[in-house]
């Protein structure tokens, strides 16, 4: 099966991207995490209401934008390459359940109008009201009660995350990219010696497949929201199983080249590498 962007859902992320540019630079990250609410409640308030993100995969009938969870999926993307922290993954999460289930129009609106509700992954809960000290600052974690996710719920959850992760992780490939042509050993930039060049191509090489079985996961699990069914279960289930095992394991292969090939500046505060290896680290272990 090809897959592939329309223009709307490229223009989609076209729009995010320059609201994160515009509003979620380096240092808007970092004070973003800094406050017990672990986000940045203007930034999420402008998503919201301008772009209608949490609003995405949620019905028209329930105040939605009638998307679907591929649109979510989209801006997370975007939201993992600026390294933003948002509760957009427990929304989204939290309305897929709903769907899947009661359908309350209550919940389903609050959800759509950008209300943040925590959401359970077992030994992990997303947006908690209490906050846990975790490695990835730009996630808002908390302690959950053990309890099993369904298969299809813990599926939509790989999917999603899977988005996140290819977006980190183009983000590490871009900056890695950038910093070889900056720096400079030897009398020259270190981004033309060879060894560095296929390091970096092997990187691309990750990025691109992870994207690849991410849109795909993505693409099973808006379908087996919107019409649930044996067929379209197994779907999803094979797909995620897939992105969450490329993602995972690219993500740590290319949180390590980005350290590696940065070098010292990598480890500092200033620099956003580490940013970058904690989010990929994290990220991976976020699911039981």
């Amino acid at each position: 099966m090809h897959f592939a962007r329309t223009d709307e859902q490229n223009e989609l992320a076209s729009t995010v991207r320059s609201l994160l540019t515009k509003r979620c630079d380096s240092a808007a990250v970092r004070s973003a995490m800094a406050p017990d609410l672990g986000y940045d409640p203007d930034l999420w308030a402008a998503l919201v209401e301008q772009i209608g993100v949490a609003a995405l995969p949620i019905p028209e009938e329930f105040d939605g934008v009638g998307a679907t969870l591929v649109e979510t999926a989209i801006v997370l993307e975007e939201l993992g390459y600026a390294l933003a922290p948002t509760p957009l993954l427990a929304s989204a999460l939290g309305a897929a359940d709903e769907l899947l289930g009661d359908q309350k129009p209550d919940v389903l609106g609050s959800i759509a109008a950008g209300e943040v509700r925590p959401f359970s992954l077992g030994e992990v809960v997303l947006e908690p009201q209490i906050r846990i000290a975790s490695m990835d600052q730009t996630l808002r974690l908390g302690r959950g009660d053990g309890g099993a996710l369904s298969p299809e719920i813990s599926a939509i959850a790989a999917a999603l995350i899977s988005a996140i992760q290819v977006g980190v992780m183009q983000r590490g490939l871009d900056m890695t990219v950038a910093y070889s042509k900056e720096r400079v050993q030897f009398g020259r930039q270190i981004g033309s010696f060879q060894a560095l060049k296929h390091r970096m191509a092997d990187m691309l090489v990750l990025v691109h497949a992870g994207r690849s079985a991410s849109w795909a996961a993505s693409y099973a699990a808006a379908a087996y929201v919107s019409a649930p069914s044996e067929g379209t279960r197994d779907n999803l289930l094979r797909e995620a199983a897939v992105a969450r095992r490329w993602c995972n394991e690219s993500g740590e292969k290319i949180a390590s080249e980005v350290i590696q090939l940065h070098g010292g500046i990598a480890i500092t505060w200033e620099h956003d590498a580490h940013l970058v290896f904690k989010s990929l680290h994290a990220l991976a272990h976020l699911l039981p």
